[in-house]
């Protein structure tokens, strides 16, 4: 949301006042055209990277969980910029992402077990996230992801002498034993054992629901219990001697696209579907294809995304508050905090005036 003149002098009063009356209010780090990165915008990011690192790094020990977190907290600020300069553009394109928010939510909801979309709300507040924020937040991703992949994605064309380049420069890469790549959908009875011949007829449902052609990777981001849900069920490629016994002897028979039947386990009911079989030796060019094609994508989508920031930024009016880095290069600039008489005083002697207030009361996000 760009807020009005209005709304920014609405600030200003507010901060005025607040300074008058000797309370802290919110401070304001970045203004990005007419938005603005807060404190608190950022230590929510600091601990949500935090979280991120915890995830990742499961058996790091204290000191490399810290070496990480370091690492990445150097683009922070410049992360949450390039957020909103490509939130921004995707308004400017028009880009509507309200339908794909809704869908996100629902998916959230589903995932985590929720009865209805007001409980989850209930749920988001009561963790102490203004439901509008968290749904922003949603919305903000969605667009970016959007826009990038238009004005971005869009541009990379691989060549098929660009794959066949790569694959020949890296064939030790494509030594591999042999493989399988499995996605599952899971059905949980885990505290629900009384509704198992319901949950058993879901998973049956769903399995009938992917041979007469629906696809694999909605159904388990949709009704998956699985922790892999978000992922569309992706668990990843596996080597003989990594799966249990009876699960390798069923996947390592079965071809490419290929699905198990509804297997029961201990907590619940699970479908496996093989996403790609590798034979061991050098796997042939039209079996990693669309890894070659994604490695290439990633290696070129990282640059050209800088690039097209480069662009927005130069745009775009970017201003840091003294004391804080963006990694990207806009340097910081002390952030005045002025009476409204003496902005028009300057206005009036035609002076440029690049204000952002350093404080702000009741923040509308």
């Amino acid at each position: 949301m760009k807020p009005c003149a209005a709304f920014f002098l609405l600030l200003l009063s507010s901060s005025v006042a607040a300074q008058t009356k000797g309370r802290v209010v919110e401070e304001i780090i970045v203004r990005v055209n007419n938005e603005i990165v807060t404190g608190s915008d950022l230590q929510r990011a600091r601990n949500s990277l935090q979280d991120e690192a915890r995830q990742d790094c499961r058996n790091c020990s204290p000191q490399q969980l810290q070496s990480f977190v370091a690492e990445k907290e150097k683009n922070l600020l410049r992360d949450l910029i390039d957020q909103s300069l490509l939130a921004q553009r995707a308004k400017d394109l028009g880009i509507n992402v309200e339908a794909d928010v809704v869908r996100r939510l629902d998916l959230i909801r589903q995932q985590n077990n929720i009865a209805s979309m007001e409980e989850l709300e209930t749920k988001v507040t009561e963790s102490g996230i203004p439901f509008e924020d968290f749904k922003g937040n949603i919305r903000n991703g969605l667009l970016t992801q959007e826009v990038t992949r238009r004005e971005v994605g869009a541009k990379i064309i691989i060549g098929r002498d660009e794959v066949q380049k790569f694959y020949n420069e890296h064939r030790n890469d494509f030594q591999r034993p042999e493989q399988v790549y499995l996605r599952e959908i899971f059905v949980s009875t885990d505290g629900k054992e009384a509704e198992s011949a319901e949950l058993e007829k879901k998973a049956r449902n769903l399995l009938d629901r992917v041979k007469k052609g629906d696809d694999f990777v909605e159904l388990a981001k949709r009704h998956s219990d699985g922790s892999t849900a978000k992922t569309g069920g992706e668990l990843g490629v596996f080597e003989r001697g990594q799966l249990a016994k009876e699960l390798e002897d069923l996947v390592f028979r079965m071809e490419r696209n290929q699905l198990t039947d509804v297997i029961q386990t201990k907590t619940g009911f699970l479908i496996l579907k093989v996403e790609q079989r590798y034979e061991a030796g050098l796997q042939p060019l039209e079996k990693v294809e669309g890894e070659i094609m994604n490695r290439i994508y990633m290696e070129k989508m990282e640059p050209g995304l800088r690039s097209h920031l480069q662009t927005l930024r130069r745009e775009s009016y970017v201003v840091v508050k003294s004391g804080h880095v963006d990694s990207a290069g806009v340097v910081s600039t002390p952030i005045a905090e002025v009476q409204p008489a003496l902005e028009d005083e300057n206005a009036k002697k035609g002076r440029r005036r690049f204000l952002l207030f350093g404080k702000r009361k009741n923040p509308d996000r």
